[in-house]
């Protein structure tokens, strides 16, 4: 996809640290562990619940090993120790030390397998499920700017306004780069921008900390935060970069997690929340047929991304905190739209609970995700390494990671467009808080 001469292969060696699980606490939780890769509907769900069934097994096995290893320790400090207050017993006791040694290599061997296909076994789990997360259908949660009703109406589709008025040029995009591509062009260009900036704004006035992350990054990371190879509704996500260890991101939130790697971060002062501006990749956007259509399935495109790092007992609030931000901004455009609480078969691996927001999208005659937050627990924070000190213990524990959409921007631009288009004068309303970014303009002739 990518030359592989533009990077280099030495630097690519594994740097992440084996994942720390805590087996014992899975093995216990087996249950709610089955349920979740069963509401979850995942690819790979009859892999991962044989996996699980053998996992008690495969854990007693490390605890008997490490038996066997205290004792052949126990036994080689005991000969050490007969030696040192009598040096006449060297000779006598040097063959047994040296068996002991034979052993304890042996058994240490056996224990990096046993250890390594149990770490290759929790490390294919999804995370558990929120109790408060719905079964198969989202429940909507609240309303944001409601409408006595909801008809299509597609004299507002977004294609045929942006095309007629040089807003955007799929004909010549799709020539250059192949379906689901695009030119924005104009004010099209000039409404992304204003769109980024006005996010940007709302998030640091919030408190989160503005990072321009890059947007290639290992696969080793890629598969820590959750991306693995179809893994859900079998649609590959991430684009990889051939004859490289390297991938496109699908969102800033794998870069941004990557702040993190390998860090014990200082959360005495309360979380650390940065937002990220990146362009992103989708390798199967408007896959089988789905969405093909105009801005809302696209394979490039901006996004502006809220992620956090927190204290576990903090995690389920800075949830709800992240919705009300994009409630704020959602409301603010003067969008339609439904806030959703969503169900397993929705939140791939990585997320414990997750909540969409759909606007109304006249134009495509049906509501349409433009943002969605999830609570992610530890699960990508033990497959990073990213831990903070306890103030109460001294002791390093693994964070909570969140994220959340401030801004999806082709997505909005269409619902934008499709809202505030006038069919009789032809104009198409700006939102108020975008026109500081747009010269003052109040509308697109």
């Amino acid at each position: 996809m990518i030359s592989k001469r533009s990077f280099s292969q030495t630097a690519l060696k594994r740097f992440l640290k084996k994942p720390q699980f805590n087996v014992k606490s899975i093995v216990n939780d087996l249950p709610q562990y089955r349920e979740s890769i069963a509401k979850r509907q995942l690819v790979a769900g009859a892999g991962l619940l044989e996996g699980l069934q053998n996992l008690p097994e495969a854990y007693e096995t490390i605890r008997g090993l490490n038996h066997k290893i205290a004792l052949v320790q126990g036994q080689r400090k005991s000969l050490e120790a007969e030696i040192k207050n009598d040096r006449s017993k060297i000779e006598v006791r040097a063959s047994e030390i040296k068996s002991l040694k034979s052993q304890y290599q042996l058994i240490s061997k056996e224990l990096d397998l046993a250890e390594l296909k149990v770490t290759d076994m929790c490390s294919s789990l999804p995370n558990l499920v929120s109790p408060n997360s719905p079964a198969t259908e989202p429940q909507i949660v609240h309303w944001i700017n409601p409408q006595d009703s909801y008809e299509p109406d597609a004299k507002r589709d977004h294609v045929n306004i942006m095309v007629e008025k040089g807003l955007v040029d799929f004909q010549t995009a799709s020539n250059v780069s192949g379906t689901s591509w695009f030119y924005l062009l104009n004010e099209g260009a000039e409404l992304e921008q204003a769109l980024v900036s006005y996010a940007l704004k709302q998030a640091k006035e919030a408190g989160f900390q503005v990072c321009i992350p890059p947007s290639i990054v290992r696969n080793e990371v890629i598969d820590s935060c959750g991306f693995r190879p179809r893994d859900m509704n079998n649609e590959q996500q991430i684009y990889h970069i051939n004859d490289t260890s390297l991938g496109l991101t699908a969102t800033a939130e794998i870069a941004l997690a990557g702040l993190g790697i390998n860090k014990v971060m200082d959360l005495s002062k309360g979380p650390r929340s940065v937002v990220g501006v990146s362009r992103s990749y989708r390798a199967e956007a408007g896959a089988r047929g789905k969405d093909t259509k105009g801005l809302y399935r696209v394979h490039e495109f901006t996004k502006v991304e809220l992620f956090v790092w927190a204290k576990p007992e903090e995690s389920t609030r800075l949830l709800e905190k992240l919705k009300d931000l994009q409630i704020d901004i959602v409301t603010s455009l003067g969008l339609s739209a439904k806030v959703l609480n969503m169900p397993a078969n929705d939140l791939g691996a990585p997320a414990y609970k997750k909540y969409d927001i759909e606007a109304w999208m006249p134009g495509r005659g049906s509501f349409g995700e433009i943002t969605s937050s999830s609570n992610c627990l530890d699960y990508q924070s033990r497959r990073l390494n990213t831990r903070f000190k306890n103030e109460l213990t001294g002791k390093p524990e693994y964070v909570h990671t969140l994220n959340g959409t401030a801004m999806a921007v082709p997505r909005v631009i269409l619902a934008l467009i499709e809202n505030f288009y006038c069919p009789t004068t032809g104009k198409i309303t700006i939102p108020e808080p975008l026109r500081p970014f747009m010269n003052n303009r109040t509308c697109i002739e």
